[in-house]
């Protein structure tokens, strides 16, 4: 006999694919959701239906947009194309923006190299990134992917191939453990960060 009904075990097995949702988790999230009204439910599911629908990948930056064009800060004309500031997900420009000192643009790799896992170059936004760079309107690229083997790899390869392009490659000089993740820092972290960045030499 099943652990539970059908439709409690499918809903269950739905939240379990999220990214860290155990088995006991997953069944909280099951019976909460058997807790809402009928409307709660319909809207719970309209919003996640919603967001798949009507969010976009920004055509510039690669990261995330309410419209099928330029997302808000891309078209922006108040933002300072001439520093990038590249980062793994599109989730990290939210972060970013708590540093409301920075007025450049972004771009957003899509994750980092990552041999174990089979991510490679062809894998990232790298050559997107590399025909920005190419407008010759970019004069400084600012690598703020997080501080783990595979965030430091993809950093150092970005300063690599953009070398020859004689755009300043710099580095966070991150305030927070090696290991974590930008996405956990606060404002005056990321500040301090963004101001002592270090550049790299090739």
């Amino acid at each position: 006999m099943a652990e539970y009904i059908a439709p409690i075990g499918r809903l269950i097995e739905e939240f379990r694919r999220l990214p860290g949702v155990g088995k006991k988790t997953a069944v909280r999230y099951a019976f909460a959701m058997l807790n809402l009204s009928q409307e709660e439910a319909a809207g719970f599911a309209d919003a996640v239906i919603g967001a798949k629908r009507d969010v976009f990948t920004c055509p510039e930056c690669c990261g995330l947009s309410s419209a099928a064009e330029k997302c808000d800060i891309c078209a922006n004309e108040s933002r300072d194309p001439s520093v990038i500031c590249v980062v793994e997900s599109a989730k990290d420009v939210m972060v970013m923006e708590k540093v409301r000192g920075y007025k450049g643009k972004y771009h957003v790799l899509g994750g980092v190299l990552s041999p174990i896992d089979n991510v490679t170059v062809d894998d990232l936004n790298i050559a997107e990134l590399i025909r920005r760079v190419e407008s010759g309107e970019v004069r400084e690229v600012i690598v703020a992917t997080n501080p783990t083997p595979s965030g430091d790899a993809t950093a150092a390869y970005l300063a690599r191939i953009l070398e020859p392009y004689g755009t300043e490659v710099s580095r966070l000089a991150y305030g927070i453990p090696v290991g974590g993740d930008i996405e956990y820092a606060d404002e005056v972290t990321l500040m301090r960060a963004m101001e002592g960045r270090k550049y790299f030499n090739v």
